[in-house]
């Protein structure tokens, strides 16, 4: 048509796609040859190649590398440095990979001066900066990079959902047309996803089921950044990456056994106690910290955002009934040195002797550790991968380890080991009496 009929204006008509009609068949099934069903006996199994990248504590998060055709989606807080971690991923893999950098939030001048400021080495490293799904599709069929990192999925949008990007149908969808990509090239591809503290609709939990692998970039009160996996189809998600922030970016922990112990002279203060907690597959010696105070009005509250709240009432609730003490009364407060998060049964009986501690103002004994899950019956039940915790407990300087009677089948006699059945005789193992102290009863 050469002349609009609504403006009066020649050759103002724009050539362009037309939206697909209800019922006609989808992008990703045109051209494609028709499946049949077939016996899950009859396909044949095969290990998925690994990629190892520079970074070996994202290595361990993952499984033991980046399984080649995978997607991962790495979430978080905005300005905790998931950018950052990508960067240095990116560029490390460009080294041995065809690896592209899609960024939708800066340029590439940007970027460039970013991986100066952290001494990268970026020369194999191409950088793509562009939000329409279109044009990146055009660039990776140009390109066929073997690591695609997206930064961030949130920016990317198709004319053919409105020109908006970060609403619920854009990322979805933007996302599945990636990952059908990655799929039949053999990619992997990691996108970057911001999580509000909100818990915004737009965040990645809506694409969640769409990737391989989900991890979670955490931060503690200081600069260490926990690095989680909340779903690994190629892996645990017991594991745990750390990683400490600096001018050079992110640095890995590699030793982070005393990493959150709080190193003091002296005694240690009422409510503090050491404890060897098992992440993934190392030991971690924490502090607990524990405090009581009357509450106030009446009410007691519980307030503890590093160990689940619901616990710590439990375990004093076993104190109450087994120690004769009262935290009916008290508002109490548990933290974690270091801003990690605990939640295997080992760190129960640790929690059990901070709150004592804490009631009673009875400092914990130097050189002491313990750790066990704890019952509503007062017993001390053994936990995973005993015999590692009490060798960390010794490498680190403790001589006394309290712990369960038994670990197993397989017993074992140890010098620091010192056995307790229960809550009230570990109490009294410790500190010399169950009774409570100087606390109320």
């Amino acid at each position: 048509m050469g002349r609009c009929p609504s403006c009066g204006e020649w050759n103002t008509f724009l050539e362009g796609d037309a939206l697909k009609k209800s019922g006609s068949p989808s992008r990703a099934a045109a051209g494609k040859t028709p499946k049949e069903a077939v016996l899950l006996s009859g396909v044949q199994a095969s290990e998925g190649l690994r990629l190892g990248s520079t970074l070996a504590e994202l290595d361990r998060v993952l499984g033991g590398g980046i399984v080649k055709g995978s997607t991962i989606l790495v979430g978080g807080e905005p300005g905790i440095g998931k950018s950052t971690l990508m960067l240095q991923t990116a560029a490390g893999l460009g080294m041995r990979y065809k690896t592209l950098y899609l960024s939708g939030e800066e340029s590439p001048g940007q970027i460039r001066q970013r991986a100066d400021r952290l001494g990268l080495d970026s020369k194999n490293l191409h950088i793509f900066a562009e939000t329409e799904l279109g044009l990146v599709e055009g660039c990776l069929r140009r390109l066929d990079p073997e690591i695609l990192v997206v930064d961030s999925i949130q920016t990317l949008y198709s004319p053919e959902l409105g020109a908006v990007p970060g609403t619920v149908n854009q990322i979805k969808f933007c996302c599945h047309e990636i990952t059908e990509w990655a799929r039949g090239r053999g990619a992997s591809v990691f996108f970057i996803g911001h999580v509000t503290k909100e818990g915004a609709i737009a965040g990645p939990k809506i694409i969640e089921h769409m990737v391989d692998t989900v991890l979670y970039f955490d931060q503690s009160g200081g600069d260490i950044r926990f690095l989680r996996a909340a779903k690994n189809r190629f892996g645990s998600v017991d594991e745990i990456g750390l990683f400490s922030m600096g001018e050079k970016g992110l640095a890995q922990v590699s030793d982070p056994s005393a990493l959150f112990l709080v190193e003091r002279e002296g005694s240690l203060p009422s409510g503090v106690v050491p404890a060897p907690v098992y992440e993934g597959s190392r030991v971690l010696l924490v502090e607990i910290q524990a405090q009581t105070v009357p509450a106030k009005g009446g009410l007691s509250r519980v307030y503890s955002d590093r160990i689940d709240p619901g616990r710590v009432s439990r375990i004093a609730a076993v104190l109450e009934k087994h120690a004769n003490l009262r935290f009916s009364d008290q508002d109490v407060y548990v933290n974690v040195a270091g801003g990690i998060r605990l939640g295997e049964v080992g760190i129960e009986l640790p929690l059990a002797m901070a709150l004592y501690s804490a009631r009673t103002g009875l400092p914990f004994p130097q050189n002491t550790t313990v750790a066990g899950e704890v019952s509503l019956a007062g017993e001390i039940r053994p936990v995973p991968h005993f015999r590692r915790r009490l060798r960390a407990a010794l490498d680190m300087g403790f001589s006394v380890f309290v712990g369960p009677e038994k670990i197993g089948d397989e017993d074992e006699a140890c010098e620091t080991w010192v056995r307790a059945a229960s809550v009230a005789q570990s109490i009294q193992k410790v500190f010399g009496s169950a009774k409570g102290g100087g606390a109320a009863p």
